[in-house]
C-alpha cells in the first residue's frame, strides 16, 4: 500500500471513533494551532524568506495575523456556529421540533499553494478542525521550504492521526487524490482544479475551488486618480503581484492612461525606493520557470514603467505595460506577477462589455466617487467578489464569503462561512407518536379530497406572522378545553380545515 493510502486510512480510523465530535476537543486542536504560529514564528518567516523573499514583517502581516484572527473567531464562536439551528415551521409542522443540525463531513483533503503556503494552506484547516473534520494537509511543492518546515513542526502540535501532512510533487498529489475523501479543498490554478475535480468525481466527492483569473480594474476618469493609483499599486505590487486577487489589468479612458501612469510611477518609487531590487519588503518570483514565464508575457507590450530584470535572482521589477490590446500575449492568462497592464475603453459600458466577453474573475474592483456607477457595474458584471475604491481588503472581511465563480471557482471560506462549507447542514424533524386520531378519522369523499389538498397547501404555504398568531391563539383556547384528547383531537382537524377555507378565499 502506498503512503498516501496508509495515511487516509489512518485519518479516517481516527475519525470513526468521533473525538472529534465534541467541541472542547476542536477548541483544544484551535488553540494548539495558535500556539503553533506563536512559537514557531521565526521557523515560519525564515522559510517563507526562503521561497518567496518575504520580509519577516511582511510574513507576519500576510501570513500569519490573519490566521490568528481565523482562529481566535472559531474559538469564540464555535459553540453558535455547532449549535441547531430553528427553521420556520409550517402549519403541519407547528407542534414538532424542526431544525438544522451542522455535522461533520469526515475526511478532508487540503492541497495548498505556494504563493502564500502559510495562510492559504491552513486557513480551510480552521474551518476543518472547527466543524469537526479530519483533514489530509498538502502544502504546495514549490514553496518547498515552508513544506518542510509544516510537514516537521505542524505534527508537534495538532493530532498526528487526525491531521497529517503530506509533502512531495506530483505524483504524490495525484495519488492523494486517487483516495476516497468527504470533501477536497484545492487552491491554485483553474487548470489543474479540472483536473481535482475530474479525480473527485468517481466518489461523487464535493469540491470546493479557490482559483483565480484576471481580475479586472476600472478607474473611472473622474474619480481622484493620484488615491486610486496609489491603492492599486499596493494592491498589485504586494508579494511581487503573486495574489490571486491582484488586480490583473487596468480599464481606463485614453485620455487619463498617461496620469494613470505617471501616479503609478510615483507610487511605486515611494513605496519601494529608487531600487526595488534590494528593498526588503519587495519580494522575488518563486522560482525561474515563472520567471520565464513572467518575461514571455511582457513580448510585443510597449513598458512604460519598470520592466528591469534578473534571472539569477528571480528579480522583475514592478513593471506597467501601456497600450496594450486584448489580444497580447499578457491578455491570454493570469499574470501572477509584478506587471500591470493598461488596456483604454471608451467609458464604463465598454468596460463592462470587456469583462462580460471573457471568463468570470474572482474578483472586480471599481474606482470612482460615482455610486451610481459602482451599482451599475455590479448589476450587469458577475465575479466572485466586487471592491470599489480599494483592492485586496475584502480578503480580510471574515463575515464575507471568499470564493470564486465559474472559472474562478466554487465553493466559500472565511469565518463562519468556512464551518457551514466544510460540515453537512442536516435537516432534523422530530414528531410524537401522539395524536394518531386524527390520521384515522373517517370524512365523506368531497371532504377528504379537500383535506387531502389542504395538506399540501399548508405545507407550501408559508403564513405571515399575524396569521401564525392568530392560529396559536385559537390552537390555545382549544386545548385549553378540559374535556378528553379524542374531543381535543376532533377539534383541531376541524379548526385547521376551517383555516384552510379561509386563508385559500
Amino acid at each position: 500500500m502506498s503512503r498516501e493510502l496508509l495515511v487516509v486510512q489512518r485519518a479516517r480510523k481516527s475519525f470513526q471513533t468521533g473525538k472529534t465530535k465534541p467541541l472542547e476537543y476542536r477548541i483544544h486542536q484551535l488553540k494548539n494551532l495558535l500556539r503553533f504560529l506563536s512559537e514557531r514564528r521565526s521557523d515560519i518567516a525564515d522559510a517563507v524568506k526562503r521561497d518567496l523573499g518575504k520580509s519577516a514583517h511582511g510574513t507576519e502581516l500576510f501570513e500569519t495575523l490573519g490566521l490568528e484572527g481565523e482562529i481566535n473567531l472559531a474559538i469564540e464562536k464555535l459553540a453558535e456556529w455547532a449549535a441547531p439551528r430553528p427553521v420556520e415551521k409550517s402549519l403541519l409542522t407547528i407542534f414538532d421540533e424542526v431544525y438544522i443540525q451542522p455535522e461533520p463531513l469526515g475526511v478532508m483533503l487540503i492541497i495548498g499553494t505556494w504563493n502564500y503556503p502559510w495562510a492559504i494552506t491552513l486557513q480551510p484547516l480552521v474551518g476543518a478542525i472547527a466543524a469537526g473534520n479530519a483533514a489530509v494537509i498538502k502544502p504546495s511543492e514549490v514553496s518547498s521550504h515552508s513544506a518542510k518546515v509544516m510537514e516537521e513542526l505542524l505534527p508537534q502540535y495538532l493530532d498526528k492521526d487526525l491531521y497529517p501532512v503530506v509533502t512531495g510533487g506530483v505524483p504524490e498529489t495525484q495519488e492523494l487524490l486517487k483516495q476516497r475523501f468527504d470533501h477536497i479543498f484545492y487552491t491554485g490554478s483553474s487548470t489543474v482544479g479540472k483536473l481535482v475535480m475530474a479525480a473527485a468525481a468517481p466518489h461523487l466527492t464535493p469540491v470546493t475551488l479557490e482559483l483565480g483569473g484576471k481580475s479586472p480594474c476600472y478607474i473611472d476618469k473622474n474619480c481622484d486618480i493620484r488615491v486610486a493609483c496609489r491603492r492599486i499599486t499596493w494592491g498589485k505590487f504586494v508579494n511581487c503581484g503573486q495574489t490571486c486577487i491582484a488586480p490583473d489589468f487596468i480599464l481606463c479612458e485614453p485620455s487619463i492612461q498617461s496620469q494613470v501612469v505617471e501616479e503609478i510611477k510615483k507610487c511605486i518609487k515611494e513605496f519601494y525606493t529608487d531600487n526595488p531590487e534590494t528593498f526588503e519588503d519587495y519580494g522575488r518570483i518563486i522560482n525561474q520557470r515563472h520567471f520565464k514565464r513572467l518575461m514571455a508575457l511582457m513580448e510585443g507590450s510597449t513598458v512604460a514603467v519598470g520592466g528591469n530584470s534578473d534571472e539569477s535572482q528571480c528579480y522583475i521589477a514592478p513593471t506597467v505595460l501601456k497600450d496594450v490590446t486584448e489580444e497580447s500575449e499578457v491578455m491570454k492568462e493570469e499574470i501572477f506577477g509584478p506587471l500591470l497592464p493598461i488596456i483604454t475603453v471608451s467609458g464604463v459600458d465598454e468596460a463592462i462589455q470587456f469583462i462580460n466577453e471573457r471568463e468570470k474573475p474572482l474578483v472586480i474592483y471599481i474606482f470612482s466617487h460615482d455610486n451610481k456607477l459602482i451599482k451599475k457595474v455590479i448589476a450587469e458584471t458577475s465575479s466572485g467578489a466586487l471592491l470599489a475604491n480599494d483592492c485586496l481588503v475584502h480578503y480580510t472581511v471574515s463575515a464575507l464569503p471568499f470564493g470564486g465563480v465559474g472559472n474562478s471557482g466554487m465553493g466559500c471560506y472565511h469565518g463562519r462561512h468556512s464551518f457551514d462549507q466544510l460540515s453537512h447542514l442536516r435537516s432534523c424533524l422530530i414528531k410524537q407518536l401522539k395524536m394518531e386520531g386524527v390520521n384515522s378519522m373517517r370524512y365523506p369523499p368531497h371532504t377528504a379530497k379537500k383535506l387531502g389538498w389542504a395538506r399540501f397547501l399548508l405545507k407550501q404555504v408559508n403564513m405571515c406572522r399575524l396569521r401564525r398568531m392568530a392560529l396559536l391563539a385559537t390552537l390555545a383556547s382549544v386545548a385549553s378545553v378540559n374535556t378528553t384528547m379524542e374531543y381535543i383531537q376532533h377539534k383541531t382537524i376541524r379548526l385547521l380545515l376551517n383555516m384552510y377555507c379561509i386563508f385559500t378565499l
